[in-house]
């Protein structure tokens, strides 16, 4: 009866190690992007939201809208999004906005669904980004606190006073 045991040969040898060099290779890398994400304090930060520069601009006579605007910070390791705007001094048609300049220097804007909060970054609204979009009214006046509730992704729900003020180009 004849054995047909493995035998180990130089190419046998050759070829498994390379086979295995792959996969070696890809956890070495990725347990040393977590080493480096660990050191530098990201490693389970959540995001840590804060609004400043809360405005409202004063609404023109005769326009049917106007627009919000807030500074939002994100001082943890992971980023967040900004779903929702709404405030119980404006019944409705409260929606976030994005803008784009044209070549020709005309502003377009169009309703998003959110808007990124960039671990350790800032979203910072303006005329010429984004803003969020507010049925006008007649009965505000510049220096008047208008409360809004911004809901994160993540985060959850924060309540904001916003002041109105006359629009200004930027």
């Amino acid at each position: 009866m004849t054995s047909h045991a493995w035998v180990p040969t130089r190419r046998r040898l050759a070829d498994t190690a390379l086979a295995a060099l792959a996969p070696v290779c890809a956890c070495v890398l990725a347990l040393g992007a977590l080493a480096v994400w660990t050191a530098t304090g990201n490693a389970g930060t959540p995001a840590r939201i804060g609004v400043t520069e809360a405005r409202l601009f004063l609404p023109s006579r005769g326009v049917p809208e106007t627009a919000a605007f807030f500074k939002i910070t994100n001082a943890g390791g992971a980023q967040d999004r900004l779903v929702e705007v709404t405030s119980f001094e404006i019944a409705e048609d409260i929606f976030l906005s994005s803008h784009r300049m044209t070549a020709g220097g005309a502003a377009s804007r169009w309703p998003v669904d959110s808007l990124s909060v960039p671990a350790g970054g800032t979203l910072d609204m303006s005329p010429l980004s984004s803003d969020v979009t507010v049925p006008a009214t007649t009965r505000w006046e510049v220096g008047d606190l208008v409360p809004f509730t911004l809901r994160f992704e993540h985060s959850g729900r924060m309540e904001v006073l916003a002041v109105v003020v006359r629009p200004v180009s930027e």
